[in-house]
């Protein structure tokens, strides 16, 4: 299903973004600062165009400033510096932050129609929250945990198609995205969990 779809695009994307990351890098720009130019405009394009139900407007621009999540990484491999443990902890950190964003943004507008998928979607973020956190709190422990049917791209991929459908009038598009993203995010917690466990 939509389980490990970036493990099987990664090389493909990768041949295509690096050209430009070298050129980005040729520029003067830093990894992180694509990585909070990235960050902050796509926080922004959520918490304004998503609240005003801007949904499809809003995931054009969220999907745009998405992007610098490829390149950042992109750049920090290919740069002479290498990648670092602070780099690679503030883009881990940040895409916490991005990630919720697109969420609270689409909450927030739930909350102003009184949808009855409210509950779904809070029951969403928190899940999705937990998925890294149970890895970090795995590999605090020196246990590998980064398995489980929906990663942050394939959850990443259903919000955003869910949402940006719903901006086109699609039927039951932001409802079904919505119940697919509590229920794979559900599942992942209780797979990575049981990964620790059985590491225990």
């Amino acid at each position: 299903m939509v389980a490990m779809l970036s493990a099987s695009l990664k090389p493909a994307v990768t041949r295509a973004i690096n050209p430009i990351a070298r050129g980005a890098l040729r520029m003067g720009l830093t990894p992180n600062a694509v990585t909070f130019g990235g960050a902050i405009g796509l926080v922004a394009s959520a918490l304004y165009f998503y609240p005003r139900q801007d949904f499809f407007i809003g995931t054009l621009f969220i999907s745009l400033f998405a992007l610098s999540d490829l390149f950042d990484g992109a750049m920090a491999r290919i740069s002479q510096s290498g990648v670092s443990k602070w780099g690679g902890f503030l883009d881990s950190t940040i895409d916490r932050i991005t990630d919720s964003a697109i969420l609270l943004g689409l909450i927030l507008a739930l909350i102003k129609s009184e949808d009855p998928l409210l509950p779904v979607a809070l029951g969403a973020l928190v899940a999705g929250t937990l998925v890294p956190y149970i890895r970090a709190k795995a590999e605090s422990l020196n246990i590998e945990c980064s398995g489980g049917i929906a990663e942050r791209t394939e959850r990443l991929i259903i919000a955003l198609t869910a949402i940006g459908f719903e901006g086109l009038g699609v039927p039951y598009a932001l409802a079904i995205g919505v119940w697919l993203l509590l229920i794979l995010a559900g599942v992942t917690v209780v797979q990575r969990i049981l990964i620790v466990k059985a590491a225990l």
